[in-house]
């Protein structure tokens, strides 16, 4: 019997990893983000690979926008058997003495009151019939405090911190909650590539017994956390002239970690 997996935030790097990965074992997979025309893309290219996917737009801030998404990639698909959650992050990024109201608030609804709301669509049909899996992903900053990273990594620790309770509280039941915190950047190539990261999403839903699964070095982030205050110090009082000399000094082309 096929199985369905949704992918909330998905796009052409972690969320196709994770759909490849699923899909390629026999899942459906629903696509769900914001723009539809780039979620087009993405289904054309599982289609291509011989795996059924289908695309389903929403606002993942606007609980109506997201819950009708999901209704809709059940009507299509199927009960969700596997739900993974993760957006990218969106609007201004804080360092923690600039962070205001506003700015945590526009991360919480996107990563936490997101999740919560797509976990509350799929999880009474999951309870009811025993099973089910809930991967939840988060930045490093939800483990590493970092300045740059203020208002973001108070939305991923939430986020880690609900996931974990939750996993607790839904084990007996049949339901696997895991978290996956990824703490690199994602690039081709090597365990970083989207489809190695993919493959170790699968490997989490197989093996109920793990928690979390942990892309990268913390231990490196926390050393870059490290040298930027260093920096920073040596600046200008705000930290903007050292930390840009030490950005230059990097050199750096990946995606910064979340």
């Amino acid at each position: 019997m096929e199985k369905t997996l949704v992918v909330v935030g998905a796009g052409p790097g972690l969320g196709m990893g994770v759909a490849r990965a699923f899909g390629r074992r026999g899942f459906r997979v629903g696509l769900i983000a914001r723009t539809r025309a780039k979620l087009d893309v993405l289904v054309d290219e599982l289609a291509g690979e011989g795996i059924t996917a289908a695309a389903f737009s929403a606002d993942i801030r606007d609980r109506g926008s997201l819950t009708a998404a999901l209704a809709s990639a059940e009507g299509a698909l199927g009960p969700v058997d596997v739900l993974e959650f993760s957006p990218s992050p969106t609007g201004p990024i804080t360092h923690a003495a600039q962070t205001t109201v506003e700015s945590v608030t526009a991360q919480f609804e996107l990563h936490v009151l997101g999740a919560v709301s797509a976990v509350r669509h799929v999880l009474p049909t999951m309870r009811a019939r025993g099973s089910g899996t809930l991967l939840l992903t988060t930045g490093v900053s939800s483990t590493v405090p970092a300045p740059f990273l203020a208002n973001v990594g108070m939305a991923m620790a939430g986020l880690r911190n609900w996931a974990h309770a939750l996993r607790t509280e839904l084990r007996p039941e049949g339901v696997h909650v895991a978290t996956v915190t990824i703490a690199s950047g994602i690039v081709p190539g090597g365990e970083t590539d989207p489809d190695a990261i993919g493959a170790r999403y699968f490997a989490l839903h197989r093996r109920r017994d793990r928690a979390e699964e942990v892309i990268g070095d913390p231990g490196a982030f926390q050393a870059l956390v490290d040298r930027r205050s260093r920096v920073a110090s040596d600046g200008d009082g705000t930290g903007s002239t050292g930390v840009s000399r030490q950005r230059e000094a990097e050199g750096r082309t990946a995606p910064r970690p979340r």
